[in-house]
């Protein structure tokens, strides 16, 4: 086995592994000085540091090692040399039961591979918690619709996908090492969620920024697809700690934390892991007047009717499209639920009766779905 050329590849794809080195040996034993071996995490062994009984035992320490990060020397030695049993995290004495009178020893060092974190989202969270977990030596990839990144300056090594390159992408990752944020607040939610409960139902940890609320209805909305809510048991809305921050950065920040606080298997002190949802500040009671009235605010009433008329002529040329689908340009659809006219590829779409229709949003297609006569009636 060419071992340094193992490791140099296993570094690279992020895996996690010990390296046991024999530094010492007392005669008789079948090792030398220098004999090496690869411990994986489920155990797998792959090369030489002495018979069955050493074996076993370095196969032992060594997932102990990777479990706590920590390296270790182990001495393995004759019972009657061994009268103290020793275990430190950092230096173990373990009594020799084989026939042999020979020690050695082995020194295990745990290379743990970087965790990976998959960022599903062109918003301004979704940016922020990939930038931040670069730099904090996670192996991440962010999964977009390619012209949400426009003027985006990224960190190097940051892989960038299309959200729809997603299950060719999933089913290659471990899901034990793979956490995933789902962030692209109502764009495309639903369908990156479909892949992964398709792909990878349990990744290390799964969360969607959404309220309570949306997150609830984002699960009745994938039923509708087809995707049963035990599908995706382990998400978590709304993603992150309840660290009471506001802003991108802050909420990333709960977010990556809750992240590094599964990992390790510990408890949150709020049992319920979710954040509690806070009136906002401009709806509590004030001292501060209330805005004006458009009956008493001339300049008021002249801007929500300019809106009204922007609105109205917008609504025209929906309509005339709507009775006219040979209007409408290359590339545009005309969403049913709603008239709005759709770029198609920034679009949700649904397959009815043979015929793909476009959506401005995963919950018009929902409702589409739910009843879709209620939406046809008459156009056909």
């Amino acid at each position: 086995m060419d071992l340094y050329s193992k490791i140099e590849e296993l570094r690279r794809r992020g895996e996690s592994f010990a390296l046991a080195t024999v530094v010492s040996r007392q005669a008789p034993v079948s090792s030398h000085l220098g004999d090496k071996a690869l411990v994986f995490e489920d155990g797998r062994f792959e090369g030489y540091v002495g018979g069955a009984c050493s074996r076993e035992i370095i196969r032992k320490q060594a997932l102990e090692a990777l479990r706590l990060g920590k390296p270790r020397l182990v001495k393995i030695t004759p019972e009657a040399a061994a009268q103290v049993v020793l275990e430190r995290a950092d230096e173990v004495i373990i009594p020799m039961t084989c026939a042999s009178e020979g020690a050695v020893e082995v020194y295990i060092e745990p290379l743990v591979g970087k965790a990976s974190l998959l960022v599903v989202g062109g918003s301004q969270i979704a940016l922020t918690t990939a930038q931040i977990a670069a730099r904090m030596n996670y192996r991440v990839t962010l999964a977009c619709d390619m012209p949400e990144l426009a003027g985006v300056s990224l960190e190097s090594d940051i892989q960038v996908l299309d959200w729809r390159e997603l299950e060719g992408w999933l089913p290659l990752q471990n899901p034990a090492k793979t956490s995933i944020v789902v962030a692209s607040q109502g764009h495309y939610d639903e369908d990156t969620l479909a892949l992964i409960a398709r792909w990878m139902p349990q990744p290390a940890y799964l969360g969607l920024v959404a309220s309570r609320k949306r997150g609830a209805t984002v699960l009745d909305n994938l039923e509708i697809l087809g995707v049963p809510k035990t599908a995706l048991l382990g998400l978590k809305y709304p993603a992150g700690l309840d660290l009471g921050g506001r802003g991108r950065d802050e909420v990333a920040i709960s977010i990556l934390a809750e992240i590094i606080l599964h990992k390790s298997g510990k408890a949150w002190a709020d049992s319920a892991g979710v954040a509690k949802e806070k009136v906002p500040a401009s709806t509590q009671t004030s001292s501060q007047p209330l805005p004006s009235s458009p009956q008493n605010d001339p300049t008021l009433l002249r801007e929500i009717q300019q809106v009204a008329s922007i609105a109205a002529e917008i609504s025209a040329v929906t309509s005339t499209a709507a009775a006219s689908p040979t209007l409408l340009p290359s590339g545009m659809a005309i969403d049913p639920t709603s008239g709005e006219v759709l770029e198609i590829a920034r679009a949700v779409s649904a397959e009815y009766q043979g015929q793909t229709y476009y959506f401005s949003c995963p919950n018009c297609r929902a409702k589409f779905l739910k009843n879709p006569d209620k939406y046809l009636k008459g156009k056909a």
